[in-house]
């Protein structure tokens, strides 16, 4: 399942939000020329991505933060800000812009920490926005649990597009994230499976102070896990390209 879209619209612009995702579509895009290069790439990880064992050697604290930023390859950054783009804007609107800042930021310093506690004599570099991201959808499972997210269900080669609510969508993805991170060796699975169950226990805390302010359990109540606006509806619209027909009177393929 890949979520696409929630139906949850929010009240404000989510400038936080879009400039974060500028931010790491900048970043990759600046170093990914080199990024089939092992010589200039393992050199530019060794700095800026998070290695544990150097932490173990009390070096590249820094790293907590920067390897946040940073991402292996295109499918892995488009992934990423997909999630941001569904499920950033609506905790920005409840959190405000700085507030939104500073969870996101303590949200993927907290993933980092977990993942490196996992791990703390493993040389391989991780980078990657996921930590802080599952932040968010641990946040957003909080506020909104019955908020209605799209995904692209495939079988096979088919897909089709379904509604779900945000508590079978994010804690399935939140189970499927603890499974893998329990079976799987830390730091060897090419997926840092517990940067993201760090990310989204450490993004449901840090958003409890905004579910307190907003009600608390009354919060739910009264919104039975609804987000707080109309949802969006969408529709599926018909074409605009005509239907040519072939000189044989028979339509195109393209038709």
């Amino acid at each position: 399942m890949l979520p696409i879209r929630d139906h949850n619209p929010s009240g404000r612009t989510p400038y936080i939000t879009y400039s974060i995702i500028f931010l790491n579509c900048i970043i990759f895009f600046s170093y990914w020329g080199s990024i089939n290069d092992p010589v200039i790439i393992n050199k530019f990880f060794s700095i800026w991505a998070l290695i544990p064992y150097h932490l173990s050697q009390g070096e590249g604290f820094y790293t907590l933060l920067s390897s946040t930023f940073l991402h292996g390859g295109i499918l892995h950054l488009a992934g990423n800000m997909l999630f941001l783009y569904i499920f950033g804007d609506n905790l920005e609107d409840q959190m405000g812009h700085f507030g939104f800042l500073v969870f996101y930021l303590l949200s993927g310093i907290g993933a980092s920490i977990i993942y490196y506690l996992t791990a703390p004599l493993s040389p391989i570099p991780l980078v990657g926005a996921s930590g802080a991201i599952a932040g968010v959808m641990g946040g957003y499972l909080l506020l909104y649990p019955k908020a209605r997210v799209d995904v692209i269900f495939f079988i096979f080669i088919f897909f089709k597009i379904i509604s779900l609510r945000a508590w079978l969508v994010l804690g399935a993805w939140f189970l499927l994230q603890l499974a893998n991170g329990t079976v799987l060796p830390s730091g060897k699975s090419g997926v840092a499976y517990w940067a993201h169950i760090g990310g989204f226990v450490v993004g449901s805390i840090l958003c409890l102070p905004t579910f307190f302010r907003l009600g608390g359990l009354r919060f739910w109540k009264d919104s039975s896990g609804h987000p707080p606006h109309p949802e969006a509806e969408y529709t599926l619209v018909k074409s605009a390209i005509p239907k040519v027909k072939s000189r044989l009177g028979k339509k195109s393929p393209w038709g």
